[in-house]
């Protein structure tokens, strides 16, 4: 009974009013950016073939599960950056499809082009729908909505992504059209502009080892406020291991939230192997440590890329960002 309580309450009122939703929570976004920022499309320079899939709170009943595939490429001789990308999303009744497409131009800062600054923008659909049948109520006179509610909609994303062979940072918006389309709606859950301010860094610790710290902050503009910190080793460009901290934090006066909610999130440990050249296959396990401890047990998140390389091509060093 305590596990059915947490998920089919939700995001979702049995008044019926459609509330907001937040993004879909990824853990693995420091190996692909493009699930944050459209800026990033092409970062990598190669055909890049990127998929991930996220279960959420297992053993929770109708706990969030993510499913996303993304390729992403270069043009223009590297100035111009362009990526596809397509997502599921399922959160207890909830449900988000969506499509996007991505341009980025990337203006060189130096004469090797290994320092760019990336202006990026995707345009795409989103489908956001409910299955009332999924829900429940205890007051009978509850005005229920018949089969499954959906809403599609354009939508817009746009981005601002700095790299250098040791530094990266960017600032990007999602949700830019779809919040004023879903706004109206009854049922379906209205769905919010977000942004993310995200930096991190390559530090060469010998020949053989080399660390990169980096940190996320993502916010709705009306929920709470969440700061991932990360930290990952890499041993000869075989492996990557670590993990992120992912907390509340307030940064400005959302003194219209409830006063209990805590601050602690999750702990989340991760791999990514490079089995083969080319081939990224990666598994971070999130520890709940906040009001879901001991309900779930854990989220699970999967990924696997693949980089088609070019013969001619020359890179100073490896895009690992």
């Amino acid at each position: 009974m305590k596990k059915i309580l947490l998920i089919t309450g939700l995001s979702l009122v049995l008044g019926f009013k459609a509330k907001a939703q937040q993004d879909a929570q990824y853990s693995q976004y420091m190996f692909n950016g493009i699930y944050i920022n459209p800026a990033y499309a092409g970062y990598k320079e190669q055909l890049n073939l990127h998929s991930f899939y996220r279960t959420q709170w297992t053993g929770v009943p109708g706990a969030p599960k993510s499913f996303s595939l993304a390729v992403d490429a270069i043009a223009n001789d590297g100035n111009v950056g362009l990526a596809f990308q397509v997502a599921s999303d399922k959160l207890g009744a909830q449900s988000n499809l969506s499509a996007y497409g991505s341009y980025a131009y990337r203006i060189r800062l130096n004469p090797d082009g290994s320092s760019r600054l990336a202006l990026g923008l995707s345009v795409g659909v989103m489908q956001t729908g409910l299955n009332a049948s999924l829900l429940t109520t205890n007051d009978p006179e509850t005005d229920m909505p018949a089969g499954t509610q959906n809403k599609i909609a354009p939508d817009a994303r746009a981005g601002v992504f700095y790299s250098d062979n040791r530094f990266y940072a960017g600032l990007s918006f999602d949700n830019l059209i779809v919040q004023y389309i879903n706004s109206h709606s009854t049922y379906v859950p209205q769905t919010k502009l977000h942004y993310y301010v995200t930096a991190g860094m390559l530090v060469a610790i010998d020949e053989n080892f080399q660390l990169k710290p980096s940190f996320l902050l993502k916010d709705d503009l009306g929920g709470p406020t969440s700061l991932d910190l990360n930290t990952f080793l890499m041993y000869k460009e075989i492996i990557w291991l670590g993990g992120s901290y992912r907390s509340r934090v307030n940064i400005y006066d959302k003194s219209y939230l409830q006063k209990n909610l805590l601050y602690r999130n999750a702990v989340v440990a991760a791999v990514e192997l490079f089995p083969v050249k080319g081939l990224r296959v990666a598994y971070a396990y999130d520890f709940s440590i906040g009001p879901l401890q001991g309900y779930s047990s854990g989220t699970h998140e999967i990924s696997v890329g693949f980089t088609f390389n070019k013969q001619n091509l020359r890179m100073a060093t490896p895009r690992v960002f």
